[in-house]
């Protein structure tokens, strides 16, 4: 009585390892741009929280800045220009939009765009 065998061969199995490999060295570089997004995202939410009642776009660039310093965001990340201020229906909304391009293999990069708008308590000063 002959028997089957079940199971994948070596060639298959490097197929495989290559797939996973591949795959997992994309997550090594998008995974720290992401959980930097995650630290601007927790900051700008500190900002909102924390009211702004009579401060300029400077004043809130500024603490946004440290704050984010906290977080771990590298400073060549974001430029204060990329932080703004937009109004609508009489709210202020503090606006971070920013690029990122990581370098993945030979010339081939990642460009990932980052936009996160949150509404600001009181009055902000322009």
């Amino acid at each position: 009585m002959k028997s089957k065998q079940a199971g994948i061969t070596l060639i298959g199995f490097l197929v495989v390892l290559a797939v996973v490999a591949f795959f997992g060295y994309m997550a090594m570089k998008l995974v720290p741009a992401y959980t930097e997004f995650m630290g601007v995202s927790k900051a700008m939410n500190q900002i909102a929280t924390s009211g702004t009642e009579g401060k300029s776009l400077d004043d809130i660039r500024r603490d946004l800045m440290f704050k984010m310093g906290f977080q771990y965001v590298d400073d060549a990340t974001i430029r204060p220009q990329d932080i703004t201020i937009d109004r609508s229906n009489g709210a202020s909304v503090l606006h971070v939009s920013y690029e990122k391009q990581i370098p993945f293999v030979y010339n081939i990069d990642f460009l990932l765009h980052f936009d996160k708008s949150v509404p600001l308590r009181g009055n902000v000063a322009l």
